[in-house]
Protein backbone atom coordinates (compact mmCIF):
# COMPACT_ATOMS: atom_id res chain seq x y z
CA UNK A 1 0.00 0.00 0.00
CA UNK A 2 1.01 3.77 -0.87
CA UNK A 3 -0.35 6.91 0.55
CA UNK A 4 0.16 9.68 -2.37
CA UNK A 5 -0.96 13.11 -1.97
CA UNK A 6 -1.52 14.12 -5.87
CA UNK A 7 -3.27 17.75 -6.17
CA UNK A 8 -4.34 18.29 -2.56
CA UNK A 9 -6.14 14.95 -1.93
CA UNK A 10 -5.10 11.47 -0.42
CA UNK A 11 -5.27 8.33 -2.49
CA UNK A 12 -4.28 4.94 -0.71
CA UNK A 13 -2.82 2.80 -3.70
CA UNK A 14 -2.89 -0.64 -3.65
CA UNK A 15 -0.37 -0.46 -6.41
CA UNK A 16 3.38 -2.10 -6.75
CA UNK A 17 6.13 -0.14 -5.31
CA UNK A 18 8.12 -0.56 -8.81
CA UNK A 19 4.97 0.88 -11.16
CA UNK A 20 5.80 4.20 -12.27
CA UNK A 21 4.22 7.11 -10.82
CA UNK A 22 2.72 8.36 -14.55
CA UNK A 23 1.01 4.76 -15.05
CA UNK A 24 -0.50 5.35 -11.21
CA UNK A 25 -1.84 9.14 -12.18
CA UNK A 26 -3.03 7.89 -16.02
CA UNK A 27 -4.29 3.94 -15.48
CA UNK A 28 -5.48 4.13 -11.87
CA UNK A 29 -6.35 8.02 -10.76
CA UNK A 30 -7.63 8.64 -14.17
CA UNK A 31 -5.43 12.19 -14.37
CA UNK A 32 -4.34 11.95 -18.27
CA UNK A 33 -3.00 15.44 -18.76
CA UNK A 34 0.25 13.92 -17.73
CA UNK A 35 1.55 12.11 -20.86
CA UNK A 36 3.97 9.20 -21.87
CA UNK A 37 6.43 10.06 -24.47
CA UNK A 38 9.48 8.25 -24.75
CA UNK A 39 9.35 6.08 -21.34
CA UNK A 40 13.01 6.64 -20.39
CA UNK A 41 12.62 10.53 -18.92
CA UNK A 42 14.62 12.15 -22.31
CA UNK A 43 11.42 13.89 -23.69
CA UNK A 44 9.75 15.82 -20.75
CA UNK A 45 5.90 15.07 -21.23
CA UNK A 46 5.75 13.22 -18.45
CA UNK A 47 6.85 16.18 -16.10
CA UNK A 48 5.41 16.04 -12.46
CA UNK A 49 5.92 17.80 -9.51
CA UNK A 50 7.28 16.53 -6.03
CA UNK A 51 7.35 18.74 -3.57
CA UNK A 52 7.83 21.54 -6.13
CA UNK A 53 10.99 19.66 -7.95
CA UNK A 54 10.41 19.16 -11.73
CA UNK A 55 10.40 15.11 -12.16
CA UNK A 56 9.73 12.95 -14.85
CA UNK A 57 7.18 10.61 -13.84
CA UNK A 58 7.79 7.98 -16.57
CA UNK A 59 11.01 6.74 -14.39
CA UNK A 60 9.84 7.53 -10.78
CA UNK A 61 8.49 4.80 -9.50
CA UNK A 62 5.43 5.50 -6.99
CA UNK A 63 6.65 4.51 -3.66
CA UNK A 64 9.64 7.37 -4.54
CA UNK A 65 6.50 9.54 -4.15
CA UNK A 66 5.15 7.88 -0.97
CA UNK A 67 4.76 10.60 1.80
CA UNK A 68 4.88 13.34 -0.76
CA UNK A 69 3.38 16.07 -2.66
CA UNK A 70 2.77 15.46 -6.06
CA UNK A 71 0.99 18.21 -8.76
CA UNK A 72 -0.23 17.19 -12.11
CA UNK A 73 -1.03 19.79 -14.80
CA UNK A 74 -4.55 18.91 -13.47
CA UNK A 75 -3.87 21.30 -10.60
CA UNK A 76 -1.13 23.82 -11.83
CA UNK A 77 -3.42 26.61 -11.77
CA UNK A 78 -4.11 26.55 -8.26
CA UNK A 79 -0.66 27.78 -8.16
CA UNK A 80 0.16 31.56 -9.02
CA UNK A 81 2.90 30.94 -11.03
CA UNK A 82 1.61 28.29 -12.75
CA UNK A 83 -1.83 29.81 -13.48
CA UNK A 84 0.86 33.26 -14.93
CA UNK A 85 2.52 30.10 -17.00
CA UNK A 86 -0.89 29.01 -18.70
CA UNK A 87 -1.65 32.95 -19.08
CA UNK A 88 1.42 33.29 -20.95
CA UNK A 89 1.19 29.69 -23.01
CA UNK A 90 -2.08 31.11 -24.44
CA UNK A 91 -0.78 34.80 -25.07
CA UNK A 92 2.43 33.81 -27.28
CA UNK A 93 0.40 31.09 -29.09
CA UNK A 94 3.07 28.62 -27.83
CA UNK A 95 0.74 25.42 -28.08
CA UNK A 96 0.58 23.83 -31.35
CA UNK A 97 0.12 20.06 -31.49
CA UNK A 98 -0.40 20.45 -27.88
CA UNK A 99 1.08 16.79 -26.85
CA UNK A 100 4.22 17.93 -24.77
CA UNK A 101 2.73 20.97 -23.25
CA UNK A 102 1.96 19.62 -20.03
CA UNK A 103 5.14 19.19 -19.41
CA UNK A 104 6.27 22.34 -20.56
CA UNK A 105 4.18 24.19 -18.38
CA UNK A 106 5.22 22.14 -14.94
CA UNK A 107 8.57 22.34 -15.99
CA UNK A 108 8.63 26.18 -16.58
CA UNK A 109 6.68 26.80 -13.54
CA UNK A 110 9.15 24.78 -11.18
CA UNK A 111 12.14 26.89 -13.03
CA UNK A 112 10.03 30.13 -12.54
CA UNK A 113 9.39 29.18 -8.62
CA UNK A 114 13.44 29.35 -7.95
CA UNK A 115 14.05 31.80 -10.71
CA UNK A 116 11.65 34.11 -10.76
CA UNK A 117 13.59 36.49 -13.26
CA UNK A 118 15.49 33.65 -15.29
CA UNK A 119 18.43 34.60 -17.83
CA UNK A 120 18.19 32.69 -21.33
CA UNK A 121 21.22 30.59 -19.99
CA UNK A 122 18.93 29.73 -17.02
CA UNK A 123 15.78 28.98 -19.18
CA UNK A 124 17.51 26.92 -21.46
CA UNK A 125 18.92 25.30 -18.43
CA UNK A 126 15.65 24.63 -16.99
CA UNK A 127 13.73 23.56 -19.53
CA UNK A 128 16.72 21.39 -21.25
CA UNK A 129 15.42 17.72 -21.67
CA UNK A 130 11.58 19.05 -22.67
CA UNK A 131 11.35 18.32 -26.31
CA UNK A 132 8.66 19.99 -28.52
CA UNK A 133 7.80 18.58 -32.13
CA UNK A 134 6.46 21.13 -32.98
CA UNK A 135 9.60 23.69 -32.82
CA UNK A 136 7.85 26.13 -30.33
CA UNK A 137 10.88 27.02 -28.25
CA UNK A 138 11.21 30.85 -29.27
CA UNK A 139 7.59 30.98 -28.32
CA UNK A 140 8.53 29.24 -24.96
CA UNK A 141 11.39 31.15 -24.04
CA UNK A 142 9.14 34.43 -24.86
CA UNK A 143 6.24 33.05 -22.66
CA UNK A 144 8.74 32.68 -19.36
CA UNK A 145 10.44 36.37 -19.97
CA UNK A 146 7.78 38.01 -20.51
CA UNK A 147 6.51 35.94 -16.66
CA UNK A 148 10.07 37.01 -15.53
CA UNK A 149 9.80 40.34 -16.36
CA UNK A 150 5.91 41.10 -15.04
Amino acid sequence: MNLLSVNGEQHQLDVPDDMPLLWVLRDVLGLTGTKYGCGIAQCGACTVHLDGQAVRSCVLPVSAAAGKTVTTIEAIAENAVGAKVQQAWLEHEVVQCGYCQSGQIMSATALLQHKPSPSDAEIDAGMAGNICRCGTYTRIRAAIKDIGQA
